[in-house]
C-alpha cells in the first residue's frame, strides 16, 4: 500500500489522477488492473471545524484515533 499526493486533472468530460511510475512499479500494478483509491480532499478548514466541535469531548488523543483508523482502512 502506498500513499500518494497528486493533483486532479481534467480529461475530456471527466477528471483523473496520475499515479507516479515508482509507485506503479513498487506495487506491481499492471494496465487495466482494478485498484482502490481512497479520496481525501485536502481541506484543512473542514478538518479544523470537524475536530474543533469535539474539543474537550474526546477520551482518546487524535493520534490514537488516527492510528485506529489506519488499522481499519489498510489492514483488510
Amino acid at each position: 500500500m502506498s500513499v500518494v499526493e497528486t493533483k486532479l486533472r481534467k480529461w475530456g468530460n471527466s477528471f483523473g489522477v496520475v499515479i507516479p511510475m515508482d509507485v506503479v512499479e513498487r506495487e506491481g500494478m499492471k494496465e487495466d488492473e482494478t485498484v482502490r483509491i481512497i479520496v481525501i480532499k485536502d481541506s484543512r478548514e473542514a478538518f479544523r471545524k470537524t475536530f474543533g466541535m469535539l474539543k474537550g469531548k474526546l477520551r482518546k488523543s487524535s493520534q490514537q484515533m488516527k492510528d485506529e483508523l489506519r488499522k481499519e482502512l489498510y489492514n483488510d
